[in-house]
């Protein structure tokens, strides 16, 4: 990018304007427009400064200028992967990379900038040019349209999901049994727990027993408790889990694992709202509330004679059945930002989310393990990322072999046809509402501008 000063004109005669009114047209057109811009020479100062970049940073231009550029922006990049250094010693652009920014009342604002070094007309390097736009009000929509999808810490804009969605707050203010079906992975214990967190039982205790990790032998009395002297070594009381949760709510995770002798005791509990430890001679009472979750067919049990069919009715007084992800696809993409989000949180690594071609595969793969596998592999993408973006090679290695990614030249050539086209019109509508305007085009798809750009090539797009 050059950026020179020496070619505006004052009139038809091209008299070169004096050095004062060049500077102050220049002010003038950079305080006219809306993106902040400000320049730096060889020594990080600031040169110039514009108005919109005063109202995002909140300091004026009187302020900036002739400071170092990393006393101004308190970002992250700052001091290790400062995006205008790098356009400065490799004379090579950064367009759109999102950062945030510490404002001068000391407020989080997300940008997103773009650098370029900048050089006279001789092409020896004068210093760089940053351009930044606050996307403080997109984040904020970004935000408001995820909080329609988004319900505890439970992620997906599936209408099987959005129903669950809009009938768990009455489930939770009752007092009901609830049973939570749907295979390993979908997240049954997510669900549980958002019930607990909005029931009045709030404040009291959840406890999660996975019923199928426990032996016949101890089940039990780590569900009941026991008193001292029930069997050789109880020396002394021992509460179970009910008594833990007592106040709140107890999830029995896989109760179709449930030997029928304990099946017996758990339709007491339900019937009388009592139970007795082991080697007690009184009952007590069970102030709590059960949720039980299973991956099993408990009808289908029941007609097999492996579950208790009173049991079943028991428990089945208010039923949630989860979809698998592969009946869910279209949450894929809220899903990986939302577990990129987390996991690059924790780790405290910058990354802002996946390649094309990692979304691609993920959209392909068919996730036996459901939310909870997906969940996994963006978590080993983060750990092993060192950049921004989680690119194949960050997937765990095992993935690549699976006969669970179909591969794309297995895809049928309908099939193939269908994609593209709708992913064609897709792209021709979008950019029809935004007048041909690629950037927000691109925004819209939620893709990389140069992303887009390949795309419009490969559907001849291109004028």
């Amino acid at each position: 990018m050059h950026l020179s000063c020496y070619h505006y004109y004052m009139n038809s005669d091209k008299e070169t304007l004096q050095p004062y009114a060049r500077e102050h047209f220049v002010d003038l057109i950079l305080d006219s427009v809306a993106d902040g811009v400000f320049t730096v020479d060889t020594e990080w100062k600031i040169t110039s400064f514009n108005t919109a970049a005063e109202n995002i940073v909140g300091i004026s231009r009187d302020e900036a200028l002739g400071r170092r550029c990393h006393d101004i922006f308190s970002a992250s990049i700052c001091t290790s992967r400062c995006a205008l250094r790098h356009s400065i010693e490799t004379g090579e652009a950064i367009i759109d990379q999102k950062i945030d920014i510490i404002n001068s009342s000391g407020d989080k604002v997300p940008i997103s900038i773009s650098t370029a070094v900048m050089r006279d007309a001789d092409g020896t390097v004068l210093g760089g040019v940053e351009t930044f736009r606050d996307l403080s009000a997109m984040e904020e929509l970004r935000k408001e349209i995820l909080s329609r999808y988004t319900f505890e810490d439970i992620v997906g804009k599936h209408q099987a999901i959005l129903d669950i969605f809009d009938i768990l707050p009455d489930i939770s203010e009752s007092d009901s049994t609830v049973l939570i079906e749907g295979r390993s992975g979908t997240g049954k214990e997510l669900f549980a727990r958002a019930i607990h967190n909005l029931s009045p039982r709030s404040s009291g205790p959840f406890v999660a027993v996975n019923c199928a990790a426990l032996p016949e032998s101890l089940l039990e009395s780590e569900l009941f408790g026991y008193v001292r002297g029930a069997f050789t070594n109880a020396t002394r009381d021992k509460p179970g889990r009910f008594a833990q949760a007592k106040g709140g709510t107890i999830l029995l995770d896989e109760v179709g694992e449930l030997p029928v002798s304990t099946q017996v005791k758990l339709l007491r509990v339900l019937q009388e709202k009592s139970y007795e430890p082991l080697g007690a001679v009184k009952s007590k009472d069970a102030d709590v509330r059960i949720i039980a979750s299973t991956n099993r067919d408990l009808a289908h049990m029941v007609r097999e004679g492996s579950f208790r069919k009173d049991l079943f009715f028991r428990l089945n007084v208010l039923r949630i059945r989860l979809p698998e992800l592969t009946d869910r696809r279209g949450d894929i993409p809220l899903l990986v930002n939302h577990f990129v989000a987390r996991h690059a949180a924790r780790t405290g690594k910058g990354i802002i989310g996946v390649s094309d071609d990692v979304l691609s595969f993920l959209m392909r793969y068919d996730f036996p393990g459901n939310v909870r596998e997906l969940e996994n592999i963006i978590e080993h993408g983060v750990v092993l990322c060192r950049g921004e973006i989680i690119e194949m090679e960050h997937l765990p290695g095992e993935l690549f072999g699976s006969t669970s990614v179909p591969k794309s030249e297995d895809e049928s050539e309908d099939l193939k046809t269908t994609r593209h086209q709708a992913e064609r019109r897709a792209i021709l509508d979008a950019l029809a509402r935004h007048k041909g305007n690629r950037l927000e085009t691109a925004r819209e798809l939620g893709m990389h501008k140069t992303t887009l750009w390949r795309k419009m090539k490969r559907f001849g797009l291109l004028e």
